[in-house]
């Protein structure tokens, strides 16, 4: 009721005040030949209420009553028009060397000249992220930003993992997010168990819950200089988000868009089984042990039979043989038309490449907005559907946004905003080694089980028939793997997040050139979590104490409210004729409090199907519950100072004082200084437009979360009628001080050849130190860990923007814009001289480590030794392992995209290539899929032609290229089949550096190809209708990790680069339309 009646209070605000304002439409043309221009920038003076014009030039906004309008673009003369009660404003722009850069949006949500700005900042418009939508629209912004890395897992509704300017911190490396002015909350709630790999669910991000419809365009700040400003927060980069505002034609005016898209899995990134041998590991069976099938008396006829052994999950078995029969697993099953039937001994015709299903993704969105003299209004409503890939997949979500702003007297404006949004997600993707089903597709499975009978089996009995029994005779008896649909539709978890934003803002304008505003908001989200188990299912860990179980039910309950009130004096004078002096002083109070309570069934379920707590065969542990609270309140201030139009300097303070810090260190200071050097308007160079050179230095920080200073209690259950507690494993520490980070930054930009080239160059050196972390302690002291400050990364690199007109006429126009970001990391030290700290545990024997010396997040594990460049190799012509060492880097050696973007009249076309250069990926997947033989490179000939899983003696095995330990060159073949399947991944012999994998690529990551109805086709209905065929990661052109994607992962946290169980890339085509009314 509370969130009903402020959306609809904040409805008949703008009801009530929209009657005073006025819809502006009008075209920008070019002065020169009288061309339509796009992308020029139009906003209502000394406001953030704006658009940016059409592809033909054209443009519609709602505007305040005498209000007036600032038209800027890169290389044309910044024009400001009275509005003077007009409905049309027509412009045409001239070439202005003087004024050849736009205004953008700054920390605080501050409009600024970008030539005064001494950082880099990068504008985003609408369409980024909007004409090839993604469900998480983070995934969008991959290869369109410098600096800027973006990884996900593949997963309905999982987290991105996104970094600016690489990894600062041992824990939370993700930007601030911040809409229209209000920081929002991006806490990823995942379980530290699913973050090593482990089994669970990727819940996602709540940056996520952004709709993509509703965004107008996004500034992000990368550097120290940049995010000052917002002190604690701004450590890893700021994304600035500016939201849609009302327009339209005078009266209401209506907005609509529907899209529909279908995805197929790529091929690409999924197996290839081998189809030459079936189930099996070694032939131990029958009165020999030489078989590799067990030799029962099926039928009672006094001879034995050979039956599959299902409780074998690997294919290093028997060679096909199509006049072989054999009982499979599904001869036990008593509905089936097989039963006690034998089969012939063949490879299965679908294997699991065929589990997946159709994506299909509905997204209906429609906006009304109006306009008067005084007041402007937007309403917008978005609906995605998704059905995914996975059987019993889906997601819905629902999201209404509202902004208002009114001018209520000469003097005073406020303005507006209510966002809610509701997601469900069914059928969440399993991740992680254990439990998961692309774990058993991918690493654990016989080749000759067909996966569309296991399907056909689920859906006539409902029964949990496994091709994996304990005991053949017994198909309902998994020992490893359950069923995969009776995974999907039995063992199935599901989500319901609800979020509201809200913000009130008042503007008081003291004079000409003093303003105070003020701003409160909200952002509040509930979650609820639910994953059952069937009754009947494999035992796994399960529940709040993670007990081996065959069923049960677990329930989590999540809130998390921020509480942000901001109070800015702002002044902009124009000192003397050669000075200008703008900036501001202000204060933020921060309340954040986040609410945690996980429970389950113990023991089991009592009654199968029922989900309930109450429902547990014995009695509920206790839950886990957690309350965290803080409090942050900080003072800032910014200044910048103008000369002759060439010459800027900028300067940010802030002070925050935190409550989850020790009293003595609680409180702690940033600031920055840049300077920015026009000098095209002092020398003059015919092909250079404008040139500006800039430098800065910033700091900033990252502080902790609550219950971290000092030592708390857990509840533990009663002895008898004692209430007992106990201390966590790890010691809070009361002399904590926070993450700092100091950055220095150069750079250039120039806009040459008559305005057809635009280049922004930085270099950055960003050191983070007194970093925040659980180190390892002796179980002496009664802990396994402190938490301290210690160590220090730092991050250097290059960025690059270059964009280019390589045509452009009255009818045609062909736009290339390239970003490129190459970042060296390098762990400078650690706590009183240790020389590695382990991020992350994972299995196969790797670790993720931060090594005094090497880039953040190297993979530690066996690699190969090495004699003279050579691999050694041992008498058994096996390949010879040495621990702990370096064998990997997720780190890139550079990523980048091309965007090339075509116009002619109506019609448009543009795609995105996407490259990554470098890092490495860790495959567990194919770790274990090759030492169970189910790929096709553990199967085919030797160099002497004989199939190489025969034995050595026959003339089978492999030749690894190498040198014995004296340095001759080795000559002894090695067994390929499952006795010397170290070979191929058994983790006791096999070098984990066998399973580590260059992750470049090159991908087509998005097209479009639109096309703009002519007006005389539409005036009589509509101002505008765009048809688009859109697409998405349609092409991976190049990749070395195979059967996976390289950028798949576990979501968001600082260990990347680990392959488990990953699911295949999607790829999406679909049609879509816009209509303006």
């Amino acid at each position: 009721m509370r969130k009903l009646l402020l959306f609809m209070s904040f409805f008949v605000f703008s009801l009530v005040t929209w009657a005073q304002e006025r819809t502006v439409s009008g075209k920008v043309t070019s002065a020169a030949d009288g061309s339509g221009l796009p992308g020029v920038n139009v906003i209502v003076k000394g406001t953030s209420n704006g658009t940016v014009t059409d592809i033909e030039g054209a443009y519609t906004l709602s505007v305040p009553e005498n209000s007036t309008l600032v038209f800027s673009f890169v290389g044309l003369k910044t024009q400001e028009i009275a509005v003077s009660g007009r409905s049309k404003v027509d412009v045409q722009m001239a070439n202005d060397v003087q004024q050849l850069t736009e205004v953008v949006v700054t920390a605080m949500n501050v409009s600024r000249d970008k030539a005064s700005l001494g950082y880099s900042q990068q504008t985003l418009d609408s369409d980024a992220v909007s004409k090839v939508k993604e469900s998480n629209f983070i995934n969008s912004l991959s290869g369109k930003v410098s600096g800027v890395q973006v990884r996900t897992n593949n997963t309905m509704g999982g987290s991105t993992n996104i970094t600016i300017r690489g990894n600062s911190s041992f824990s939370n490396n993700q930007p601030l997010f911040v809409i229209d002015g209000v920081p929002i909350s991006n806490q990823t709630n995942n379980t530290a168990n699913q973050q090593a790999g482990n089994a669970g669910y990727d819940y996602g991000n709540p940056a996520a819950d952004i709709n993509p419809e509703d965004i107008a365009s996004m500034s992000v700040l990368k550097g120290a200089a940049a995010t000052a400003l917002y002190g604690s927060r701004g450590q890893n980069g700021v994304i600035l988000i500016t939201t849609k505002k009302g327009s339209g034609k005078k009266g209401i005016g209506v907005d609509f868009s529907t899209g529909v898209t279908v995805g197929k899995v790529n091929r690409k990134t999924l197996p290839e089984y081998q189809k030459q041998y079936g189930a099996g590991y070694l032939p131990s069976y029958g009165e020999n042990a030489d078989s590799y099938f067990l030799q029962e008396d099926i039928d009672g006829d006094g001879q034995l039979d050979w039956v599959v052994p299902t409780n074998d999950d690997g294919s290093y078995g028997a060679a096909f043989n199509p006049n072989l029969n054999v009982y499979q697993w599904d001869s036990f099953i008593p509905e089936s038309e097989n039963f006690m039937k034998k089969q012939p001994w063949v490879a299965a015709k679908n294997t699991p490449n065929d589990f997946f299903e159709s994506q299909v993704t509905l997204n209906n969105s429609i906006a009304f907005s109006g306009s008067t003299e005084k007041s402007t209004f937007r309403l917008g409503y978005t609906n995605l559907n998704i059905d995914d890939i996975m059987p019993n997949s889906s997601m819905n979500k629902n999201t209404i946004n509202f902004t208002g702003s009114s001018q209520l007297t000469d003097k005073l404006s406020a303005d507006v905003l209510f966002q809610y949004n509701k997601q469900d997600l069914d059928g969440l993707f399993s991740t992680g080694y254990s439990d998961n089903i692309m774990t058993q597709f991918r690493q654990w499975w016989q080749v000759n089980v067909d996966v569309k009978e296991l399907e056909r089996w689920y859906d006539r009995t409902g029964k949990n028939y496994t091709w994996n029994a304990a005991n053949y005779n017994n198909p309902t008896t998994p020992i490893y793997w359950d069923n995969p649909y009776w995974t999907r539709y039995e063992n199935y978890s599901t989500s319901t997040r609800d979020r509201t934003l809200s913000k009130v803002g008042l503007t008081y304008k003291i004079n000409e050139w003093l303003t105070f505003s003020g701003r409160a908001s909200i952002d509040h989200y509930t979650e609820v979590r639910e994953e059952r188990r069937a009754v009947g299912s494999v035992p796994t860990a399960f529940g709040v104490n993670l007990n081996d179980v065959g069923s049960g039910y677990q329930r989590t309950d999540i809130e998390n409210t921020e509480y942000n009130y901001n109070g800015i004096l702002s002044f902009n004078k124009q000192l003397s004729t050669d000075f200008s002096l703008d900036g501001l002083i202000g204060f933020n109070l921060r309340k954040e409090s986040y609410n945690y309570s996980q429970k389950s069934t113990s023991g089991g379920l009592a009654v199968p199907g029922l989900y309930a707590l109450s429902n547990s065969v014995n009695a509920n542990p206790f839950p886990y519950e957690f309350l965290w609270e803080k409090e942050v309140y900080g003072y800032f201030a910014n200044v910048n100072l103008g000369y002759k139009n060439f010459l800027y300097f900028d300067g940010n303070y802030r002070v925050d004082v935190s409550s989850t810090l020790p009293l003595d260190n609680n409180q702690y200071d940033y600031y920055s200084l840049g300077l920015g050097f026009v000098f095209t308007e002092i020398v003059d160079i015919d092909w250079i437009d404008f040139g500006k050179l800039r430098a800065s230095y910033g700091t900033v920080g990252n502080d902790t979360r609550a219950l971290r200073v000092k030592d708390y209690f857990l509840r533990q259950n009663n002895f008898g009628n004692s209430i007992l507690t106990s201390l966590p494993n790890t010691k809070n520490n009361d002399i904590l001080e926070p993450e700092q980070t100091r950055e220095y930054e150069f750079g250039v930009q120039l806009t040459a050849i008559d305005r057809r080239v635009n280049l922004d160059v930085a270099y950055y050196n960003r050191t983070t130190s007194d970093q925040l972390l659980d180190i390892d302690v002796s179980g002496a002291t009664g802990y396994t860990k402190k938490f301290v400050n210690a160590g220090e990364i730092r991050n250097k690199g290059v960025e690059v923007v270059l964009s280019g007109d390589v045509v452009r006429s009255n009818d045609f126009k062909y736009n290339v814009a390239v970003n490129f970001t190459k970042n060296k990391s390098e762990v400078l030290e650690l706590l009183g001289g240790t020389e590695n700290f382990v991020i992350q545990s994972f299995g196969g024997g790797i670790t993720s480590n931060a090594t005094v010396g090497q880039p953040f997040g190297v993979f530690k594990g066996t690699g190969f030794k090495y004699l003279n460049g050579e691999k050694v190799v041992n008498s058994d012509g096996l390949y010879v392992s040495e621990a702990d060492q370096i064998i990997g880097d997720p780190n890139p050696d550079w990523i980048g995209g091309v965007t090339n973007s075509f116009s002619y009249k109506g019609v448009s076309l543009s795609f995105l290539v996407d490259v990554q250069k470098g890092g490495d990926v860790y495959s567990l997947d194919m770790h274990y899929g090759q030492g169970t033989g189910l790929y096709e490179n553990t199967v085919g000939l030797n160099d002497k032609g004989n199939p190489i899983r025969d034995a050595v003696s026959a003339g089978g095995g492999v030749l690894n290229p190498g040198v014995n330990e004296d340095g001759s060159v080795n000559t002894t073949y090695a067994d390929a089949n499952y006795a010397g399947a170290f070979y191929w991944g058994n983790s006791d012999y096999n070098p984990s550096a066998m399973t580590m994998y260059d992750a470049s690529y090159v991908k087509l990551r998005e097209l479009s190809i639109g096309y703009r109805l002519p007006s005389k086709w539409t005036d009589s209905f509509a101002q505008s209708v765009d048809l688009s065929i859109v697409g998405r990661n349609l092409w991976i052109i190049h990749k070395n990790v195979p059967y996976a994607d390289p950028e798949s992962g576990l979501g968001a946290g600082p260990a990347q680069g680990y392959l488990v169980g990953s699911y295949p890339t999607v790829r999406t085509l679909g049609f879509k339309a816009d209509i303006k009314f």
